[in-house]
Protein backbone atom coordinates (compact mmCIF):
# COMPACT_ATOMS: atom_id res chain seq x y z
CA UNK A 1 0.00 0.00 0.00
CA UNK A 2 0.82 3.43 -0.62
CA UNK A 3 2.04 5.64 1.75
CA UNK A 4 -0.74 8.04 1.74
CA UNK A 5 -3.13 4.87 2.46
CA UNK A 6 -1.43 3.84 5.29
CA UNK A 7 -1.73 7.11 7.03
CA UNK A 8 -5.58 6.85 6.50
CA UNK A 9 -5.99 3.37 7.40
CA UNK A 10 -4.14 4.65 10.84
CA UNK A 11 -5.99 7.89 11.06
CA UNK A 12 -9.47 7.42 10.30
CA UNK A 13 -9.91 3.84 10.93
CA UNK A 14 -7.19 2.80 13.70
CA UNK A 15 -5.42 0.52 12.45
CA UNK A 16 -1.96 -0.64 13.62
CA UNK A 17 1.19 -0.44 11.72
CA UNK A 18 2.02 -4.18 12.13
CA UNK A 19 -1.43 -5.04 10.84
CA UNK A 20 -0.84 -3.00 7.65
CA UNK A 21 2.71 -4.34 7.45
CA UNK A 22 1.95 -8.51 7.68
CA UNK A 23 -1.07 -7.20 5.01
CA UNK A 24 1.40 -5.74 2.79
CA UNK A 25 4.05 -8.89 3.28
CA UNK A 26 1.82 -11.18 2.60
CA UNK A 27 -0.18 -9.56 -0.71
CA UNK A 28 3.34 -9.73 -1.93
CA UNK A 29 3.59 -13.42 -1.77
CA UNK A 30 0.27 -13.55 -3.10
CA UNK A 31 0.93 -11.83 -6.74
CA UNK A 32 1.62 -14.86 -8.55
CA UNK A 33 -1.52 -16.42 -7.70
CA UNK A 34 -3.33 -12.89 -8.32
CA UNK A 35 -2.02 -12.58 -11.91
CA UNK A 36 -3.75 -16.09 -12.75
CA UNK A 37 -7.12 -15.05 -11.42
CA UNK A 38 -7.06 -11.70 -13.59
CA UNK A 39 -6.65 -14.48 -16.34
CA UNK A 40 -9.60 -15.92 -15.35
CA UNK A 41 -11.27 -12.72 -15.31
CA UNK A 42 -11.04 -11.59 -18.45
CA UNK A 43 -11.97 -14.53 -20.02
CA UNK A 44 -15.13 -14.27 -18.36
CA UNK A 45 -15.76 -10.96 -18.51
CA UNK A 46 -15.30 -11.52 -22.80
CA UNK A 47 -17.85 -14.59 -22.39
CA UNK A 48 -20.61 -12.62 -20.72
CA UNK A 49 -20.10 -9.87 -23.60
CA UNK A 50 -20.30 -12.02 -26.04
CA UNK A 51 -23.32 -13.66 -24.56
CA UNK A 52 -25.15 -10.09 -24.23
CA UNK A 53 -24.14 -8.97 -27.87
CA UNK A 54 -25.12 -12.52 -29.18
CA UNK A 55 -28.45 -12.53 -27.65
CA UNK A 56 -29.11 -8.28 -28.97
CA UNK A 57 -29.30 -6.63 -25.34
CA UNK A 58 -31.13 -3.52 -25.62
CA UNK A 59 -32.87 -0.68 -23.98
CA UNK A 60 -36.02 -2.02 -24.61
CA UNK A 61 -35.07 -5.20 -22.48
CA UNK A 62 -35.19 -3.49 -19.30
CA UNK A 63 -39.08 -2.30 -19.58
CA UNK A 64 -41.28 -4.98 -17.85
CA UNK A 65 -44.90 -6.23 -18.02
CA UNK A 66 -47.97 -6.42 -15.46
CA UNK A 67 -50.67 -8.78 -14.71
CA UNK A 68 -49.33 -12.26 -15.53
CA UNK A 69 -46.07 -11.15 -17.61
CA UNK A 70 -46.62 -12.87 -21.29
CA UNK A 71 -44.16 -11.79 -23.19
CA UNK A 72 -41.85 -10.06 -21.32
CA UNK A 73 -38.97 -9.68 -23.78
CA UNK A 74 -36.46 -8.73 -20.91
CA UNK A 75 -37.47 -12.11 -18.48
CA UNK A 76 -36.91 -13.81 -21.88
CA UNK A 77 -33.79 -12.44 -23.03
CA UNK A 78 -31.78 -12.56 -19.57
CA UNK A 79 -32.78 -16.13 -19.50
CA UNK A 80 -31.04 -16.61 -22.96
CA UNK A 81 -28.10 -14.73 -21.76
CA UNK A 82 -27.81 -16.99 -19.01
CA UNK A 83 -28.01 -20.64 -21.14
CA UNK A 84 -25.58 -18.84 -23.46
CA UNK A 85 -22.76 -18.27 -21.10
CA UNK A 86 -23.26 -21.60 -18.92
CA UNK A 87 -23.54 -23.54 -22.46
CA UNK A 88 -27.09 -24.78 -21.51
CA UNK A 89 -29.94 -25.54 -23.34
CA UNK A 90 -32.27 -23.35 -20.92
CA UNK A 91 -32.12 -21.45 -17.76
CA UNK A 92 -34.72 -19.81 -15.16
CA UNK A 93 -34.11 -16.45 -14.16
CA UNK A 94 -36.41 -15.44 -12.00
CA UNK A 95 -36.70 -12.67 -8.87
CA UNK A 96 -39.18 -14.64 -7.69
CA UNK A 97 -36.56 -17.40 -6.94
CA UNK A 98 -36.07 -16.44 -2.84
CA UNK A 99 -32.76 -17.45 -2.52
CA UNK A 100 -30.29 -20.40 -3.58
CA UNK A 101 -31.58 -22.46 -1.18
CA UNK A 102 -35.17 -22.18 -3.61
CA UNK A 103 -33.15 -22.64 -6.70
CA UNK A 104 -31.70 -26.08 -5.82
CA UNK A 105 -35.25 -27.15 -4.15
CA UNK A 106 -37.10 -26.23 -7.10
CA UNK A 107 -34.19 -28.23 -9.23
CA UNK A 108 -34.92 -31.12 -6.87
CA UNK A 109 -38.54 -30.91 -7.10
CA UNK A 110 -39.12 -30.35 -10.35
CA UNK A 111 -37.38 -33.54 -11.55
CA UNK A 112 -37.74 -36.09 -9.21
CA UNK A 113 -40.97 -38.42 -8.82
CA UNK A 114 -42.47 -40.74 -5.85
CA UNK A 115 -39.56 -43.54 -6.22
CA UNK A 116 -36.82 -42.29 -7.35
CA UNK A 117 -33.97 -42.03 -5.13
CA UNK A 118 -31.43 -39.28 -4.70
CA UNK A 119 -27.49 -39.39 -3.51
CA UNK A 120 -25.41 -36.33 -2.35
CA UNK A 121 -22.46 -37.67 -3.46
CA UNK A 122 -20.33 -34.68 -1.19
CA UNK A 123 -21.87 -35.18 2.04
CA UNK A 124 -23.94 -34.06 3.89
CA UNK A 125 -25.99 -31.06 1.61
CA UNK A 126 -26.00 -27.38 3.17
CA UNK A 127 -27.82 -27.11 6.13
CA UNK A 128 -30.79 -25.28 4.84
CA UNK A 129 -31.16 -28.05 2.08
CA UNK A 130 -32.08 -30.81 4.81
CA UNK A 131 -35.67 -30.06 5.31
CA UNK A 132 -36.46 -30.12 1.56
CA UNK A 133 -34.75 -33.42 1.18
CA UNK A 134 -36.48 -34.73 4.47
CA UNK A 135 -32.97 -35.27 6.53
CA UNK A 136 -35.15 -33.52 9.17
CA UNK A 137 -38.56 -31.85 9.58
CA UNK A 138 -41.06 -33.75 9.68
CA UNK A 139 -44.84 -33.51 7.27
CA UNK A 140 -43.55 -29.63 5.75
CA UNK A 141 -43.88 -31.25 2.21
CA UNK A 142 -40.21 -32.29 1.83
CA UNK A 143 -39.22 -34.83 -0.68
CA UNK A 144 -39.20 -37.88 1.93
CA UNK A 145 -42.73 -36.88 2.31
CA UNK A 146 -43.49 -37.59 -1.46
CA UNK A 147 -41.81 -41.23 -1.48
CA UNK A 148 -38.39 -39.86 -2.50
CA UNK A 149 -35.44 -41.87 -0.64
CA UNK A 150 -32.61 -40.09 -0.42
CA UNK A 151 -28.78 -41.32 0.32
CA UNK A 152 -25.45 -39.51 0.66
CA UNK A 153 -21.90 -40.75 0.54
CA UNK A 154 -19.11 -39.02 2.00
CA UNK A 155 -16.53 -37.36 0.81
CA UNK A 156 -12.95 -39.10 0.75
CA UNK A 157 -10.37 -37.87 3.59
CA UNK A 158 -8.66 -36.13 1.11
CA UNK A 159 -11.72 -34.18 0.11
CA UNK A 160 -12.17 -35.84 -3.23
CA UNK A 161 -15.56 -37.51 -4.76
CA UNK A 162 -15.50 -41.26 -3.50
CA UNK A 163 -16.80 -42.36 -6.89
CA UNK A 164 -16.13 -46.45 -5.95
CA UNK A 165 -18.61 -45.53 -3.26
CA UNK A 166 -21.08 -43.14 -5.48
CA UNK A 167 -21.19 -46.81 -8.09
CA UNK A 168 -22.26 -49.16 -4.89
CA UNK A 169 -25.05 -46.02 -3.87
CA UNK A 170 -26.72 -46.57 -7.31
CA UNK A 171 -29.49 -48.64 -7.48
CA UNK A 172 -32.50 -48.99 -10.22
CA UNK A 173 -34.05 -46.38 -8.42
CA UNK A 174 -31.66 -43.69 -8.80
CA UNK A 175 -32.98 -40.76 -10.68
CA UNK A 176 -30.76 -38.01 -9.61
CA UNK A 177 -27.19 -37.84 -8.42
CA UNK A 178 -26.30 -34.34 -6.91
CA UNK A 179 -22.86 -32.77 -6.07
CA UNK A 180 -22.76 -29.54 -3.96
CA UNK A 181 -19.41 -27.41 -5.30
CA UNK A 182 -18.66 -25.04 -2.27
CA UNK A 183 -17.78 -25.97 0.67
CA UNK A 184 -20.44 -24.83 2.86
CA UNK A 185 -19.87 -25.07 6.89
CA UNK A 186 -17.50 -28.17 6.04
CA UNK A 187 -13.61 -28.29 6.61
CA UNK A 188 -12.95 -29.24 3.08
CA UNK A 189 -11.72 -27.34 -0.78
CA UNK A 190 -14.25 -26.66 -3.66
CA UNK A 191 -14.88 -29.52 -5.68
CA UNK A 192 -13.14 -28.35 -8.79
CA UNK A 193 -14.53 -28.44 -12.54
CA UNK A 194 -11.88 -30.86 -13.50
CA UNK A 195 -13.82 -33.11 -10.58
CA UNK A 196 -17.17 -32.35 -11.45
CA UNK A 197 -16.31 -33.68 -14.96
CA UNK A 198 -14.50 -36.70 -13.51
CA UNK A 199 -17.99 -37.30 -11.50
CA UNK A 200 -20.26 -36.83 -14.28
CA UNK A 201 -18.30 -38.74 -16.85
CA UNK A 202 -18.69 -41.88 -14.37
CA UNK A 203 -21.74 -41.27 -13.98
CA UNK A 204 -22.93 -41.45 -17.28
CA UNK A 205 -21.08 -44.36 -17.87
CA UNK A 206 -23.08 -46.43 -14.83
CA UNK A 207 -26.56 -45.04 -16.34
CA UNK A 208 -26.66 -42.37 -18.97
CA UNK A 209 -30.62 -41.52 -17.11
CA UNK A 210 -29.18 -40.47 -14.07
CA UNK A 211 -29.91 -36.49 -13.79
CA UNK A 212 -26.37 -34.44 -12.34
CA UNK A 213 -27.29 -31.89 -11.03
CA UNK A 214 -24.60 -29.38 -9.28
CA UNK A 215 -25.23 -27.00 -6.45
CA UNK A 216 -23.42 -24.25 -8.01
CA UNK A 217 -23.71 -21.59 -5.10
CA UNK A 218 -20.53 -19.47 -4.88
CA UNK A 219 -18.42 -21.09 -7.82
CA UNK A 220 -20.27 -19.20 -10.73
CA UNK A 221 -17.00 -17.32 -12.63
CA UNK A 222 -13.87 -19.25 -10.43
CA UNK A 223 -13.22 -21.27 -13.82
CA UNK A 224 -13.42 -20.69 -17.61
CA UNK A 225 -15.64 -23.39 -17.13
CA UNK A 226 -18.98 -23.99 -15.46
CA UNK A 227 -20.69 -27.40 -14.67
CA UNK A 228 -22.62 -26.90 -17.52
CA UNK A 229 -19.43 -27.18 -19.86
CA UNK A 230 -18.23 -30.61 -18.38
CA UNK A 231 -21.39 -32.72 -17.79
CA UNK A 232 -23.73 -31.57 -15.46
CA UNK A 233 -27.49 -32.19 -16.15
CA UNK A 234 -28.82 -29.15 -14.51
CA UNK A 235 -27.37 -26.52 -11.89
CA UNK A 236 -28.73 -23.56 -9.84
CA UNK A 237 -27.31 -20.68 -8.06
CA UNK A 238 -28.53 -17.33 -6.01
CA UNK A 239 -28.15 -13.93 -7.85
CA UNK A 240 -26.70 -12.23 -4.31
CA UNK A 241 -24.46 -14.40 -5.16
CA UNK A 242 -21.83 -14.60 -7.66
CA UNK A 243 -23.88 -13.57 -10.74
CA UNK A 244 -25.60 -10.76 -9.25
CA UNK A 245 -22.46 -8.76 -9.34
CA UNK A 246 -23.43 -7.31 -5.82
CA UNK A 247 -26.29 -5.19 -8.65
CA UNK A 248 -29.13 -7.61 -8.39
CA UNK A 249 -31.71 -7.12 -5.38
CA UNK A 250 -32.97 -10.78 -4.86
CA UNK A 251 -33.69 -14.12 -7.05
CA UNK A 252 -31.90 -17.09 -8.32
CA UNK A 253 -31.74 -19.17 -11.61
CA UNK A 254 -31.34 -23.20 -12.89
CA UNK A 255 -29.43 -23.68 -16.30
CA UNK A 256 -29.24 -26.74 -18.00
CA UNK A 257 -31.04 -29.04 -20.59
CA UNK A 258 -34.38 -28.03 -21.87
CA UNK A 259 -36.43 -30.86 -20.85
CA UNK A 260 -35.32 -30.45 -16.96
CA UNK A 261 -35.90 -26.79 -17.36
CA UNK A 262 -39.73 -27.27 -18.31
CA UNK A 263 -40.05 -29.77 -15.73
CA UNK A 264 -38.43 -27.39 -12.65
CA UNK A 265 -40.82 -24.43 -14.40
CA UNK A 266 -43.87 -26.68 -14.17
CA UNK A 267 -43.25 -26.75 -10.22
CA UNK A 268 -41.58 -22.86 -10.10
CA UNK A 269 -45.19 -21.66 -11.37
CA UNK A 270 -47.77 -25.10 -12.26
CA UNK A 271 -48.11 -27.43 -14.69
CA UNK A 272 -49.13 -26.41 -18.21
CA UNK A 273 -47.89 -22.60 -17.47
CA UNK A 274 -44.43 -22.81 -16.73
CA UNK A 275 -41.67 -20.08 -17.72
CA UNK A 276 -44.89 -18.40 -19.55
CA UNK A 277 -45.73 -16.01 -16.26
CA UNK A 278 -43.79 -14.20 -14.01
CA UNK A 279 -43.20 -10.60 -13.61
CA UNK A 280 -39.58 -9.68 -13.31
CA UNK A 281 -40.79 -6.51 -11.51
CA UNK A 282 -38.34 -4.25 -13.30
CA UNK A 283 -35.54 -5.90 -12.12
CA UNK A 284 -34.70 -7.19 -15.42
CA UNK A 285 -31.83 -4.13 -15.59
CA UNK A 286 -30.22 -4.77 -12.53
CA UNK A 287 -30.09 -8.64 -13.03
CA UNK A 288 -28.21 -8.13 -16.59
CA UNK A 289 -25.91 -5.15 -15.28
CA UNK A 290 -24.81 -7.08 -12.58
CA UNK A 291 -24.37 -10.55 -14.28
CA UNK A 292 -22.43 -8.15 -16.66
CA UNK A 293 -19.83 -7.00 -13.99
CA UNK A 294 -19.72 -10.20 -12.03
CA UNK A 295 -16.41 -11.58 -13.55
CA UNK A 296 -14.81 -8.51 -12.14
CA UNK A 297 -16.82 -8.17 -8.79
CA UNK A 298 -16.18 -12.38 -8.52
CA UNK A 299 -12.51 -11.92 -9.36
CA UNK A 300 -12.15 -8.86 -6.03
CA UNK A 301 -14.18 -11.21 -3.82
CA UNK A 302 -11.62 -14.11 -4.99
CA UNK A 303 -8.36 -12.64 -4.03
CA UNK A 304 -9.82 -11.17 -0.56
CA UNK A 305 -10.08 -14.82 0.14
CA UNK A 306 -6.41 -15.61 -1.25
CA UNK A 307 -5.16 -12.93 1.11
CA UNK A 308 -7.17 -13.92 3.97
CA UNK A 309 -5.68 -17.49 3.72
CA UNK A 310 -2.14 -16.29 3.04
CA UNK A 311 -2.74 -13.41 6.41
CA UNK A 312 -3.72 -16.29 8.71
CA UNK A 313 -1.40 -18.88 7.64
CA UNK A 314 1.85 -16.62 8.47
CA UNK A 315 0.02 -15.95 12.02
CA UNK A 316 -0.29 -19.83 12.64
CA UNK A 317 -3.66 -20.92 12.06
CA UNK A 318 -5.14 -24.07 9.86
CA UNK A 319 -6.98 -22.52 6.63
CA UNK A 320 -9.03 -24.03 3.95
CA UNK A 321 -8.07 -24.08 1.22
CA UNK A 322 -4.61 -22.69 1.46
CA UNK A 323 -3.47 -19.68 0.10
CA UNK A 324 -1.77 -21.14 -3.30
CA UNK A 325 -4.32 -23.56 -3.86
CA UNK A 326 -6.86 -23.73 -6.56
CA UNK A 327 -9.90 -21.97 -5.58
CA UNK A 328 -13.43 -23.38 -6.54
CA UNK A 329 -15.47 -21.20 -4.98
CA UNK A 330 -14.92 -17.52 -3.03
CA UNK A 331 -15.36 -18.91 0.45
CA UNK A 332 -12.51 -18.86 3.10
CA UNK A 333 -12.58 -21.22 5.97
CA UNK A 334 -9.93 -19.85 9.05
CA UNK A 335 -10.06 -22.55 12.09
CA UNK A 336 -9.82 -20.30 15.18
CA UNK A 337 -10.16 -22.59 18.15
CA UNK A 338 -12.71 -20.92 20.12
CA UNK A 339 -16.08 -18.88 20.11
CA UNK A 340 -14.48 -15.84 21.39
CA UNK A 341 -12.52 -15.86 18.09
CA UNK A 342 -14.80 -16.57 15.35
CA UNK A 343 -17.22 -14.13 17.28
CA UNK A 344 -14.33 -11.53 17.27
CA UNK A 345 -13.34 -12.17 13.72
CA UNK A 346 -16.95 -11.16 12.70
CA UNK A 347 -17.30 -8.14 14.82
CA UNK A 348 -14.32 -6.90 12.56
CA UNK A 349 -15.87 -7.55 9.31
CA UNK A 350 -18.85 -6.40 10.70
CA UNK A 351 -17.13 -2.96 11.21
CA UNK A 352 -15.58 -3.28 8.21
CA UNK A 353 -19.18 -2.63 6.33
CA UNK A 354 -20.15 0.33 4.53
CA UNK A 355 -23.63 -0.38 5.55
CA UNK A 356 -24.91 -0.88 9.36
CA UNK A 357 -21.18 -0.79 10.60
CA UNK A 358 -21.61 0.53 14.07
CA UNK A 359 -24.06 -2.69 14.62
CA UNK A 360 -22.59 -5.57 16.36
CA UNK A 361 -23.17 -9.33 15.16
CA UNK A 362 -24.01 -11.97 17.90
CA UNK A 363 -24.58 -15.66 17.18
CA UNK A 364 -28.38 -16.54 17.43
CA UNK A 365 -30.88 -19.69 16.54
CA UNK A 366 -31.09 -18.83 12.72
CA UNK A 367 -34.16 -20.57 10.85
CA UNK A 368 -32.97 -23.43 8.66
CA UNK A 369 -29.71 -24.08 10.86
CA UNK A 370 -28.94 -26.44 13.77
CA UNK A 371 -26.87 -24.32 15.75
CA UNK A 372 -26.42 -20.87 16.41
CA UNK A 373 -24.88 -18.97 13.94
CA UNK A 374 -22.54 -15.44 13.77
CA UNK A 375 -23.21 -13.52 10.77
CA UNK A 376 -21.57 -10.31 9.91
CA UNK A 377 -22.91 -8.50 6.58
CA UNK A 378 -23.31 -4.80 6.68
CA UNK A 379 -24.04 -4.97 2.78
CA UNK A 380 -26.84 -2.98 0.14
CA UNK A 381 -28.47 -6.11 -0.28
CA UNK A 382 -29.60 -8.10 2.59
CA UNK A 383 -27.83 -11.61 2.97
CA UNK A 384 -25.67 -10.77 -0.53
CA UNK A 385 -23.03 -13.20 0.47
CA UNK A 386 -20.59 -11.45 -2.82
CA UNK A 387 -20.76 -8.43 -0.65
CA UNK A 388 -17.92 -8.91 2.37
CA UNK A 389 -19.50 -11.03 4.60
CA UNK A 390 -18.64 -13.70 7.26
CA UNK A 391 -20.68 -16.54 9.51
CA UNK A 392 -19.69 -19.62 11.35
CA UNK A 393 -21.95 -22.04 13.27
CA UNK A 394 -20.92 -21.64 16.89
CA UNK A 395 -19.49 -25.34 17.30
CA UNK A 396 -16.07 -27.07 17.68
CA UNK A 397 -13.59 -26.35 16.10
CA UNK A 398 -14.84 -23.48 15.65
CA UNK A 399 -14.62 -22.08 11.93
CA UNK A 400 -15.14 -18.88 10.42
CA UNK A 401 -16.20 -18.66 6.79
CA UNK A 402 -14.95 -15.39 4.92
CA UNK A 403 -16.17 -14.44 1.96
CA UNK A 404 -17.29 -11.67 -0.71
CA UNK A 405 -16.36 -8.36 -1.14
CA UNK A 406 -17.94 -5.77 -4.05
CA UNK A 407 -14.05 -4.57 -4.86
CA UNK A 408 -10.72 -6.20 -3.99
CA UNK A 409 -10.06 -2.93 -2.23
CA UNK A 410 -13.08 -3.73 0.04
CA UNK A 411 -12.35 -7.46 0.68
CA UNK A 412 -8.71 -6.70 1.42
CA UNK A 413 -10.39 -4.18 4.07
CA UNK A 414 -12.32 -7.13 5.73
CA UNK A 415 -9.05 -8.65 6.54
CA UNK A 416 -7.79 -5.89 7.87
CA UNK A 417 -10.21 -4.97 10.54
CA UNK A 418 -10.92 -8.65 11.64
CA UNK A 419 -7.22 -8.86 12.05
CA UNK A 420 -7.41 -5.58 14.17
CA UNK A 421 -9.99 -6.85 16.05
CA UNK A 422 -8.41 -10.04 17.17
CA UNK A 423 -5.57 -8.12 18.05
CA UNK A 424 -7.28 -5.45 20.12
CA UNK A 425 -9.11 -8.89 21.91
CA UNK A 426 -5.37 -10.03 22.54
CA UNK A 427 -6.49 -13.03 20.54
CA UNK A 428 -3.47 -12.63 18.44
CA UNK A 429 0.00 -11.06 19.11
CA UNK A 430 2.09 -9.52 16.28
Amino acid sequence: MQKNTHNLLINNFNISEKVLNIIDEAEREVADCFTKLDDIMAYNQYKVLDAFQKNGICDRHFSWNTGYGYDDAGRDATERVFADIFHAEAALVRPIIVNGTHALSLALTGVLRPGDHMIYCTGAPYDTLEETIGIRGEGKGSLKDYGVTYSQVELTPDGRIDLEAVAKAITPATRMVCLQRATGYGWRKAISIEEIQEWAEFVRNINPDIVRMVDNCYGEFLHVKEPTDVGADIMAGSLIKNPGGGLALTGGYIAGRADLIDKVSYRLTTPGIGGECGLTFGQTRTMLQGLFIAPKTVNGAVKGAVLCARVFEKLGYEVCPKSEDLRSDIIQAVKLGSPEAVIGFCKGIQAAAPIDSHVSPEPWAMPGYEDPVIMAAGAFVQGSSIELSADAPIREPYIVYFQGGLTYEHSKFGVIKALQELCDRGTVSL
